[in-house]
């Protein structure tokens, strides 16, 4: 063996022992600037104008101090609001996590038909939010012979009959709905991906023990799908808090206020009523609000992984 050669299984040993190649820092310069171009500059220069009364047109502004966030709190809209987006985010975490689980379980079996329903249930994920709206908008026709209730009609409950995003105590659950049946199949991906890393041993010792099917999801696959929990949650969580698209291209926060988020009053109060100002207090607030909740809910869901 030549000198040279030692000299590269030498080098190779010493990174392996170091953890691995370490690529220079200057690598990310490039991608660094770029990002304080196109995000940090414009999100900092834009968060001053929060505290003034900007209408969005020309540089008139006054600075206004505090009064756009003392408004904020006091309007009831805005509240109504962040009620909405806290009951839509709750509902899609635990329902859409919820079925995509049960999808991963179902589709992780040796049925022949696995690899097509693994198609079907993420198929919706790559179809666009706004025409996923329209469909279901669609599907919600309030008419008794159009979309749904043509079907639970011709199933004879035609009792259950509504008008599904123009009666404000059902348009938010309806629309949740269709996050959901959008998204499932996202969050089935991810939970597959955590079942497939499971050892098949120790399933096959836990039978040896006695252990039935209940017990060894208790005991041996649900702890170890702790990675696979917290990426879905956070997930879905960050998703529920800033929903915008589907409820824009539904129910334009109808009827009335009952469908508005946060999200939709920022959209609403600077490009309908011309409150520049105003609209990026609700944006400071909604990004503080979620990075708050992401850190709780990171910090949780990590240890848990750790005491799995």
């Amino acid at each position: 063996m030549t000198a040279s050669a030692v000299d590269v299984r030498v080098a190779a040993k010493r990174i392996r022992r170091r953890g691995g190649i370490v690529p220079p820092w200057w690598f990310a310069v490039p991608a660094v600037v770029v990002y304080a171009l196109v995000v940090l500059y414009p999100s900092i220069a834009g968060a001053g104008s929060a505290f003034t009364d900007w209408s969005g047109v020309g540089n008139a502004k006054s600075f206004v101090g505090l009064a756009n966030f003392k408004a904020l709190f006091q309007d009831d809209q805005a509240l109504g609001a962040l009620r909405n987006t806290l009951l839509l985010t709750v509902a899609i975490v635990v329902v859409q996590n919820g079925i995509g689980l049960l999808l991963a379980l179902g589709v992780h079996t040796q049925i022949k038909s696995r690899m097509l329903l693994r198609l079907v249930f993420f198929a919706p994920v790559v179809v666009s939010p706004v025409m996923v709206a329209f469909l279901w908008k669609f599907v919600y026709n309030p008419a008794p012979d159009a979309g749904l209730n043509a079907a639970l009609g011709a199933l004879g409950l035609g009792s259950l009959r509504q008008d599904w995003l123009g009666n404000p105590s059902i348009a938010l659950w309806s629309v949740a709905f269709t996050v959901i049946w959008q998204c499932a199949g996202y969050s089935m991906v991810i939970f597959l991906a955590g079942l497939e890393g499971v050892p098949a041993e120790l399933h096959e010792s836990a039978m040896v023990d006695g252990a039935g099917t209940v017990a060894r999801f208790r005991h041996i696959t649900w702890p170890l799908l702790a990675p696979a929990v917290t990426i879905n949650v956070m997930l879905s969580t960050v998703g529920g808090l800033t929903l915008f698209t589907q409820i824009i291209a539904m129910t334009n926060g109808g009827p009335g206020y009952a469908t508005d988020t946060l999200s939709t009053v920022l959209y609403k109060q600077a490009f309908v009523y011309g409150k520049f100002g105003y609209s990026t207090a609700v944006a400071l607030v909604l990004a503080i609000f979620v990075a708050a909740v992401s850190f709780v809910q990171i910090g949780y869901l990590r240890s848990r992984e750790t005491t799995a």
